[in-house]
C-alpha cells in the first residue's frame, strides 16, 4: 500500500539558482535549468551526501559531525517571498539574496508542508521536504547591501515564511516553468495520548 498520497496541489518553477562558492557569499546566481543528483544541484556549494552538523541539530549532534545532507537544497514560494517584501515595506525581492535553490508559485502555506512530503516534476526528478528553513540573520548583509536599512528587518518578516530544506529523491533535470506535484504523507498527524492504536498492536474481539 503506497504510503505517500498525491495531491491536487501542483507548483510551477519560478526561479532557479545556484549559489557557487559559500565560502565567497550567501548569494545565489539564476540560472534556467538545474541538474539533480544523490548529492543535490550539480555545481551547487551545499551539495554532497554529507555535511557537518550545524546549530540547527546541535541537541542532536557536536557542531561539525559528519551527518547525512539533508539540506540540499532550498525552496521557496513566489507567494511567501512576496509576504516577506510586504512585512519588510520593499516593492520587490531577490530571492538570489537567500541563497535559494527553487522558488515555486502555487502552493499556499508552503513553510509548512509536512515533512518527508515530495515534490515530483512530471519527468520524475523527485524532492523530499526535510523541514522549514528557519529564519535566520545570515541573508541580512546581502540584503542590506541591495536594500540599505532593511538586512534588519529580514529575520522578523521572514518568520514562518523562508521555505524549506529539501533532498534528491529521483535524479533529473529541472527547468523554469516545470510543473511540480506535491505528495503527503499518508498518515495521521502525531497526537500523543490520544488513546489511538498503536502499529502492530491488537485490539481484542
Amino acid at each position: 500500500m503506497p504510503a505517500l498520497r498525491p495531491t491536487d496541489h501542483v507548483a510551477t518553477v519560478r526561479w532557479l539558482g545556484r549559489v557557487p562558492d559559500r565560502a565567497a557569499g550567501l548569494a545565489a546566481v539564476p540560472v534556467p535549468a538545474v541538474e539533480l543528483t544523490f548529492a543535490g544541484i550539480t555545481g551547487e556549494a551545499h551539495s554532497g551526501l554529507t555535511r557537518a552538523s550545524c546549530s540547527r541539530v546541535a541537541a542532536q549532534h557536536r557542531k561539525g559531525t559528519e551527518i547525512r545532507n539533508t539540506r540540499q537544497i532550498s525552496i521557496l514560494s513566489v507567494e511567501e517571498i512576496a509576504a516577506i517584501a510586504a512585512a519588510m515595506s520593499v516593492s520587490e525581492f531577490d530571492p538570489a539574496w537567500l541563497g535559494a535553490s527553487l522558488v515555486i508559485e502555487g502552493i499556499a502555506d508552503f513553510s509548512h508542508v509536512p515533512p518527508s512530503s515530495r515534490l515530483q516534476a512530471e519527468g520524475g526528478a523527485t524532492l523530499v521536504v526535510d523541514m522549514e528553513n528557519r529564519a535566520c540573520m545570515l541573508p541580512a548583509p546581502v540584503i542590506e547591501d541591495a536594500l540599505p536599512g532593511k538586512g534588519s528587518l529580514f529575520r522578523a518578516a521572514a518568520k514562518g515564511r523562508r521555505g524549506v530544506t529539501a533532498w534528491v529523491e529521483r535524479e533529473g533535470r529541472l527547468c523554469l516553468g516545470e510543473r511540480l506535484r506535491l505528495h503527503v504523507p499518508d498518515q495521521p498527524a502525531w497526537a500523543p495520548g490520544c488513546g489511538r492504536v498503536k502499529a502492530g498492536s491488537r485490539t481484542r474481539s
